[in-house]
């Protein structure tokens, strides 16, 4: 079982960019893949990007071109680039970790992440 916490969200400009960490700690021998989920308020959590263990990648339409999800297995830690962010992109995002063993999936506490228009 891993733990996740998130860090630097922020305050950028419309245009301008962020990049988010998830580090891992305990074991990582379970995890199948980890992603970016985000959530604005009054507002459904949403997938924003995910990369299994093999290094394959898939990204919300509304993200492809702009975000880019990366991993760092000796350090134990997922990334999202985000570029070009646009006001729609605030949210808090979280890291998730699917497992595969029980509890099957983690999460993060949130970053925030605020794009001002």
């Amino acid at each position: 079982q891993v733990q996740l916490v998130e860090s630097g969200g922020g305050l950028v400009q419309a245009g301008g960019s962020l990049r988010l960490s998830c580090a891992a700690s305990g074991t990582i021998f379970s995890v199948i893949a980890m992603g970016w989920y985000r959530q604005a308020p009054g507002k459904q959590r949403e997938l924003v990007a995910v990369i299994s263990s093999g290094g394959n990648t898939n990204y919300a339409d509304s993200v492809k071109g702009r975000f880019t999800i990366s991993r760092d297995n000796a350090k134990n830690t997922v990334y999202l680039q985000m570029n070009s962010l646009r006001p729609e992109d605030t949210a808090v995002y979280y890291c998730n970790a699917q497992l595969s063993r029980p509890p099957f999936g983690l999460w993060g506490q949130g970053t925030q992440v605020t794009v001002s228009s």
